[in-house]
């Protein structure tokens, strides 16, 4: 497995560090792998464009969840 470096803000890492029950790597890992299906569902006779991809795709669930960041 690779590993990779993020950056956040700090005011980000202190309300991480208030839901330290989250496991934060594999929230992000689950995320990005979301993503990547998402992004590959994409037709490829479609021009996917920096909006499309951008949209929000979180989850209710997320979204409550980063409510506060």
């Amino acid at each position: 497995m690779t590993n990779i470096t993020l950056s956040i803000e700090d005011e980000v890492y202190k309300k991480m560090k208030e839901f330290s029950e989250i496991k934060w790597s594999e929230f992000v890992r689950k995320c990005i792998i979301q993503r990547i299906k998402e992004i590959e569902s994409i037709n490829s006779n479609i021009y996917a464009d920096q909006e499309l991809l951008a949209k929000d795709w979180l989850s209710k669930e997320d979204n409550e969840a980063w409510k506060d960041l």
